[in-house]
């Protein structure tokens, strides 16, 4: 449909107003004018036809050529009450009064003038005008019947007063059509404004989760690890080595997720090939160290090919929690399990760490479902999951542990 424009935001859709057309009352003001020059040549000619040698026949002639001049010149005026328009109204209805006095016949004349009074004027002042021009309209009818008839005294004042509301009522209702589409557009741009603001958040909020989940914990992981070194460096120099060794991998590996991070945010593990469960167990075999014991199990297999949105948060969601494991935990092992229905997918990441309280306060010391200092942990996992219409239940306590459970529904196949 002309006019209308969808504009796209996320998965939204916002569909514009129909910008106004043109003006509704062109047709109109185009019908009028030709009837007021119709009904000036006719009168003319009416006047001609009965009263050619008459004393008044040049000045009727004179008068009718002025106010189809004076006409002419008020379209191009335009239709806004300024000075000149309203001193141009002034002289049209001088000389068609005129006329009408020196030959009744021209009378008609004033439907079309009606029509230019209520376009000039203010409603208060164009019930007037039409008033005025409705009574010199019916003088001049009555003058020519020679009595007093009862349709010339009824049906001029029933046409203006038809003619008058018909367009007052139009006036009105496309000033609320025009206020309305005013609203409209302004709320539309409103709108517009609000879901880029609320994209914009939504894209910071998703970049910190990358963040946070690939580079952030990667130097964390080189921190720990070259403060171990540097601690063994003199009574273990194998041991600190291998640890920058690791530090150095770690390193290596931070690197190709910040590339793939400024190419296309698609986790690294993932874009080598081989779906998630490869990914998963990438995951694990870096994350299994001396102290820590790391494994992966799969129950049933998908219905489908996952969407890379689900691949990707689950992935992510596995390394934030190992990531919380290695630093907070002090657990031996730690458990990735992934369960495919057909309904949903669900990743369980269990560690025989010390444990938390998960309705007290996060403090660093806790297990794969606890917050870090830095306060991304689980509201991480929790946005990743809200935005896949996923849940996160957390089971743990002092001493016993920690469960973090991730599911999010797929859609049926």
């Amino acid at each position: 449909m002309e006019g209308v424009c969808p504009v796209q935001r996320g998965e939204k859709e916002v569909r514009a107003v129909p910008e106004p057309g043109p003006d509704d009352t062109r047709a109109l003001t185009v019908v009028m004018h030709t009837a007021f020059f119709v009904l000036l040549a006719a009168s003319l000619a009416r006047y001609l036809a009965r009263h050619a040698d008459g004393p008044h026949t040049p000045w009727i002639v004179a008068l009718s050529a002025l106010l189809a001049l004076l006409y002419v010149l008020g379209i191009a005026l335009g239709t806004r009450p300024t000075p000149r328009r309203l001193t141009w109204l002034g002289l049209v209805v001088a000389v068609w009064a005129v006329l009408v006095v020196l030959a009744p016949s021209f009378a008609w004349c004033a439907v079309p003038l009606f029509y230019t009074g209520l376009r000039t004027l203010p409603p208060r002042a164009a019930v007037p005008l039409v008033a005025l021009l409705t009574a010199l309209a019916v003088a001049a009818q009555l003058s020519l019947a020679g009595w007093p008839d009862p349709n010339v005294l009824l049906a001029p004042p029933a046409v203006a007063a038809v003619a008058t509301t018909v367009y007052v009522v139009m006036q009105r209702q496309a000033a609320r059509r025009d206020a309305l589409i005013d609203d409209l557009v302004r709320t539309r741009r409103d709108l517009a404004a609000t879901e880029r603001r609320e994209g914009t958040l939504a894209e910071r909020e998703r970049l910190a989760r990358e963040i946070h989940d690939t580079l952030a914990q990667g130097l964390s992981s080189q921190r720990m690890l070259l403060q171990a070194a540097d601690r063994l460096w003199d009574t273990e120099p194998g041991t600190a080595r291998d640890h920058v060794r690791t530090a150095a991998a770690i390193a290596e590996r931070s690197l190709a997720e910040a590339r793939r991070f400024v190419h296309d945010l698609t986790p690294a593990d993932l874009a080598e090939g081989g779906g998630l469960i490869r990914a998963l167990h990438a995951v694990a075999e870096r994350e299994t160290t001396p102290g820590l014991t790391v494994r992966v199990h799969t129950e049933g297999t998908p219905p489908g090919p996952l969407p890379a949105p689900v691949e990707s948060a689950l992935l992510r969601i596995a390394q934030g929690a190992l990531a919380n494991v290695r630093e907070h935990a002090a657990a031996h092992t730690a458990t990735l399990t992934l369960t495919c229905l057909d309904d949903q997918i669900v990743l369980d990441v269990t560690d025989d760490g010390r444990g938390f309280d998960p309705q007290a306060p996060a403090v660093p010391a806790a297990g794969a479902g606890t917050e870090d200092r830095r306060g991304h942990g689980l509201p991480a996992i929790r946005a990743r999951l809200r935005q896949l219409g996923g849940t996160l239940t957390v089971e743990s306590a002092p001493g016993q542990g920690t469960a973090l459970s991730a599911a999010i529904p797929l859609e049926p196949q």
